[in-house]
């Protein structure tokens, strides 16, 4: 017969809240992509900033300002519903988001099908 000894002492871990925090700002992909109806952006910050992000289509064109406000250090995540600036429903297509903070400027590809 086998016996089993579980130890059930308690270990105490101690978390550094800095060291929790990303080291570099970061855009991931979106997800699910492509996506409909809606889909999600995440975004690392290893400082408070100034974030904005805007969705724009395959023309360059400014579908809508998703976000323009300020954020605490760590990780983030936005969604889209597809929905411009005017509330209507934005067609399929291929769209782009661009995330600005501070010096940092990335744009990712994303592709909207019905």
């Amino acid at each position: 017969m086998l016996e089993f000894a579980w130890d059930t002492g308690s270990t105490d871990v101690e978390i550094d809240p800095e060291s929790a925090l990303p080291e570099s700002l970061h855009l991931f992909r979106n997800y699910p992509n492509p996506f409909n109806p809606e889909m999600a952006i995440e975004f690392d910050l290893p400082r408070r900033s100034r974030v904005s992000i805007v969705i724009c289509n395959s023309l360059g064109q400014v579908v809508t300002d998703l976000v323009n406000k300020e954020y605490p250090a760590g990780s983030h995540r936005v969604s889209w519903d597809r929905l411009s600036s005017s509330g209507e429903r934005v067609s399929t297509g291929i769209y782009f988001y661009r995330l600005v903070a501070g010096d940092f400027i990335n744009t990712k590809k994303m592709l909207l099908l019905k």
